[in-house]
């Protein structure tokens, strides 16, 4: 079977609203983990270490026009090759966070799977038919014939 087969079946099978529903509620808790990690944890890292903007680390890989501002944004502006990594530093930490909070909550549900039983209780097998009733209906049926 051809990968593109494979591919097809896979996206008719798949449920796509529930694809679709993940992938917006993951771009929004991508929102709110990148707010998390840049409005809250990096400034205080950022003050242990000493004050460091982890936004604005980089290094100038080409040549700075006279009276370009040395910041990272001007720099872009101007169109000087710059290699950001205080800004990798920044998608590098939203990814552990986000990764630990994942794992945070597989283990919740993997510990409600286990809370709940496995299979329910099967139904009681009916009780069994009082002799009486039964003799009754072998009666009724001989009368049919």
């Amino acid at each position: 079977m051809g990968m593109m087969q494979e591919f097809k079946e896979f996206a008719v099978k798949g449920n796509v609203i529930d694809l679709a529903v993940g992938v917006i509620i993951g771009g929004a808790f991508g929102k709110i983990v990148g707010s998390l990690v840049e409005d809250v944890i990096m400034p205080v890292v950022g003050r242990v270490v000493g004050s460091l903007d982890f936004s604005n680390l980089f290094v100038v890989l080409g040549k700075v026009p006279e009276g370009t501002v040395m910041t990272l944004a001007e720099l872009k502006k101007a169109g000087v090759p710059v290699l950001a990594y205080g800004n990798f530093i920044t998608v590098a930490v939203n990814f552990l966070i986000l990764a630990f909070i994942i794992f945070l909550m597989i283990q919740q549900v993997n510990r409600l799977k286990r809370q709940t039983p496995a299979e329910p209780e099967a139904p009681a097998a009916p009780a069994p038919t009082p002799e009486d009733i039964t003799l009754l209906r072998e009666i009724r049926d001989s009368l049919k014939k």
